[in-house]
């Protein structure tokens, strides 16, 4: 991805001042957890994941997209969705479990500089409808939020050992080829108007009637789906087999 020349370079400072308010973001949010303002916290991985997600669409829209914004993203990235949900897990769950508690905060962030790693060496050599392995803002708002339902609900201390399954699942999911629908390259000028209107009403009423119980849901399907679709590819591969 190379600049355009003909592009003042001024227009290149808005696609990476998105990047910066998400890195912001993230360090921001680690502060926030170590201050034990955990929703907080939360909250500004949320914001962080926005910003993402406009920083490549703008780049796009104003043709500045460069070298310089995929690996300035990248690093965006690892410290908003990988280092802030790792810091939020350890400082809320993870010092209880000592050694195990710090093996999977580390193995968070690790994994989810591979899966950014491997994002940039192999954009373009696959199916841009996809993304090949989790995304790690999808990893990092699932691990927020399942905290945040941890954190609201007095029955889940009870259940504080299933984030000992939930962390190094999305990391190896998010390292894995297991193929997740991509919404980045959704073609806005061709989506009906009233459909999407729609659609974002919905939303945004459930996501206002109970933020941490809707974004839970909907991160959880979304994963889940990604299993499910693999694994009836397999069923299927095997069923054809079978009848040849």
């Amino acid at each position: 991805m190379h600049k355009n020349e003909n592009q003042p370079q001024i227009m290149y400072i808005l696609p990476n001042l998105f990047t910066a308010a998400s890195c912001f973001l993230g360090i921001i949010s680690v502060i926030a957890s170590f201050n034990g303002q955990f929703m907080r916290a939360i909250f500004f991985i949320l914001i962080a994941l926005i910003f993402d997600g406009l920083d490549g669409r703008v780049a796009r829209m104003t043709n500045t997209t460069s070298r310089f914004g995929v690996e300035f993203d990248s690093l965006a990235d690892l410290i908003a969705f990988g280092v802030a949900p790792a810091a939020l897990f350890y400082v809320t769950v993870g010092r209880d479990f000592g050694r195990v508690g710090s093996l999977l905060t580390a193995i968070f962030v690790v994994f989810g500089a591979i899966r950014l790693a491997r994002f940039n060496v192999t954009t373009g050599t696959y199916d841009p409808r996809y993304f090949i392995g989790l995304p790690i803002p999808t990893a990092a708002v699932t691990a927020a939020f399942w905290i945040g339902f941890y954190l609201k609900y007095d029955f889940m201390k009870d259940f504080a050992w299933i984030f000992l399954g939930i962390m190094p699942i999305l990391a190896i999911l998010m390292v894995s080829n297991v193929r997740y629908p991509s919404f980045k390259k959704m073609n806005l000028k061709k989506a009906n108007f009233l459909k999407v209107l729609i659609l974002l009403f919905i939303f945004f009423s459930l996501f206002y009637l109970g933020p941490i119980e809707f974004m839970v849901t909907v991160t959880t399907i979304y994963i889940f789906y990604g299993l499910f679709r693999l694994i009836y590819r397999i069923w299927r591969a095997k069923f054809k087999k079978k009848i040849v």
